[in-house]
C-alpha cells in the first residue's frame, strides 16, 4: 500500500510541478510537458514492479503510436480558446482527438500496425 501512495504522489508532485512553473513561464511551462516525464515514470514504475522487458518495451512502442494523433489538438486549442472559452475548447479538443485516434488506427491499420 505504501508502494501506491508513493507512486501516487510522486506521479501527481511531477503534475502540481509543471502547473506551477507555466504559472510562471508559458514557454518553460509547455518545455517540460512536452518532455515524456510521464512516460519515463511510467516505464520507472513498470520496470521497479518487475514487468517484462516486452511489456515495457510494448508499452514505448504504442506510447509513440498515441502521441503522433494528439499533435492537432495543440494547434487547435490555442486557436479556439479565445473563441469559443475554456470549457467549449476544451470539449472541442477532446472530440477532434478521439476521431483523430480513430482515422489513425484506421489508417495504420492498412500499414499492419494495430493499435485498437
Amino acid at each position: 500500500m505504501a508502494w501506491i501512495i508513493t507512486k501516487y504522489l510522486l506521479t501527481a508532485g511531477m503534475v502540481v510541478f509543471i502547473s506551477e512553473v507555466a504559472k510562471r513561464s508559458d514557454r518553460l511551462g509547455g518545455f517540460i510537458q512536452a518532455l515524456p516525464l510521464m512516460t519515463l515514470l511510467t516505464l520507472v514504475w513498470l520496470y521497479i514492479e518487475n514487468q517484462s522487458e516486452e511489456k515495457i518495451a510494448n508499452h514505448a512502442y504504442y506510447t509513440f503510436w498515441y502521441v503522433i494523433p494528439t499533435l492537432p489538438m495543440f494547434l487547435l486549442f490555442p486557436y479556439l480558446l479565445p473563441k469559443l472559452g475554456f470549457w467549449i475548447t476544451m470539449s472541442a479538443c477532446v472530440v477532434v482527438t478521439v476521431i483523430c485516434y480513430g482515422l489513425f488506427a484506421i489508417v495504420m491499420k492498412c500499414f499492419g500496425i494495430q493499435l485498437l
